[in-house]
């Protein structure tokens, strides 16, 4: 007897953020605000990203006072957005693997298709490395976004894209 059995994949797109350039004087480092070309840069990509999904489901946000501002300039930006929750696990020396079991565990929960998350350097790199299938580890330039197809049974996706400002002037 024979089994005909059906695979069907789950893939969700996240999109990882850096934040837009910052100011380098702040109180401390979760304080440094954007300058005005951050924001410039921010709203740039947020008209991208607009063209590039139709809704976000959920925006996930670091702490600190730079990506708070690029979520928002961002956000100014786009149309339809779920839900945006500050993540206290996404600062810049955060551990990779603890946002991926994050979001892998979120997954589990909602039926997300669109996810961005805006966060910094070095965690940035390093989570592109966490959840795709060829570890790439790219260097991320202010306000750039990575595109990921990411297997929501496989855990693992699969870098699609690394836009930057300048890339869509």
């Amino acid at each position: 007897m024979s089994s005909n059995r059906f695979e069907i994949k789950v893939f969700m797109q996240i999109f990882v953020m850096r934040h837009g350039q910052a100011g380098m004087v702040a109180a401390s480092d979760a304080l440094r605000p954007l300058t005005d070309k951050g924001i410039k840069e921010a709203q740039e990509m947020g008209h991208w990203l607009s063209k590039q999904a139709p809704c976000f489901d959920c925006v996930l946000v670091s702490p600190y006072l730079r990506a708070q501002q690029t979520a928002e300039a961002v956000l100014s930006k786009l149309v339809n957005v779920g839900k945006k929750e500050t993540l206290s696990i996404i600062t810049p020396e955060d551990n990779p693997k603890a946002v991926h079991d994050y979001l892998d565990a979120i997954c589990s929960i909602e039926q997300y298709q669109h996810i961005l998350l805006v966060s910094h350097m070095p965690l940035v790199s390093y989570l592109i490395a966490e959840l795709t299938s060829d570890n790439a580890m790219p260097i991320f330039q202010t306000a750039s976004v990575a595109q990921i197809d990411y297997d929501t049974e496989q855990m693992k996706g699969e870098l699609l894209a690394l836009i930057s400002p300048s890339d869509i002037k």
